[in-house]
């Protein structure tokens, strides 16, 4: 998406060792309008899935999940970091490595909002490791829940994210694929 490859350029910051700094306008700061765009097309990509329900993690996955889910008319489910008073004693849980904070962090859902046999979209705003979204897939398994795709705004392959979900044999997009992030560049697949 050349939108957001553009906005990547002008206002993203390659931090050294893999980080792309892009708090200015997706998880800072966000654009709603480029989110709005990044949305559109995502839903686009992914209508032929029949998703039901958008499945992402807080906080940075959800202005690309809410405007995906607001194309597809299917509601959002974040999975949280910390559980809250409100949400019951039995969750889904799982632990997945934060690459920008440098720990672990939880991943919790209350089995209220992920149902057996749904169908659900993950969204994100990067596929790098993947192992975050593999944290999300393995909710939506304990659910009993049917991942039908993963979507992410950016994707760098050199961090093998994209290796580590195909065996789910499932569509995975992104719409800005970083190939390089070598000597402060960003490359961009074709």
């Amino acid at each position: 998406m050349e939108l957001l490859k553009k906005r990547i350029l002008e206002d993203g910051s390659n931090l050294g060792n893999g980080i792309l700094k892009v708090d200015r306008f997706i998880n800072h700061q966000v654009d709603p309008m480029l989110m709005d765009a990044c949305g559109a097309e995502l839903a686009r990509l992914f209508a032929p899935v029949r998703a039901e329900k958008v499945l992402t993690a807080e906080i940075s996955g959800i202005a690309p999940a809410l405007m995906t889910a607001k194309y597809l008319q299917v509601p959002v489910v974040y999975a949280r970091k910390s559980k809250p008073v409100t949400m019951p004693n039995q969750v889904y849980l799982t632990v997945a490595p934060s690459h920008t904070k440098g720990i672990k962090v939880e991943l919790i859902v209350s089995p209220e909002y992920l149902g057996r046999g749904e169908h659900i979209l993950i969204i994100d705003d990067f596929l790098a490791s993947g192992q975050t979204i593999a944290g999300l897939v393995r909710l939506a398994q304990v659910a009993g829940s049917e991942v039908v795709g993963i979507g992410a705004l950016i994707e760098k392959t050199f961090e093998g994210g994209r290796a580590l979900l195909s065996s789910l044999n499932i569509p995975i997009h992104a719409l800005a694929i970083i190939t390089s992030m070598d000597n402060g560049k960003i490359v961009f697949a074709d």
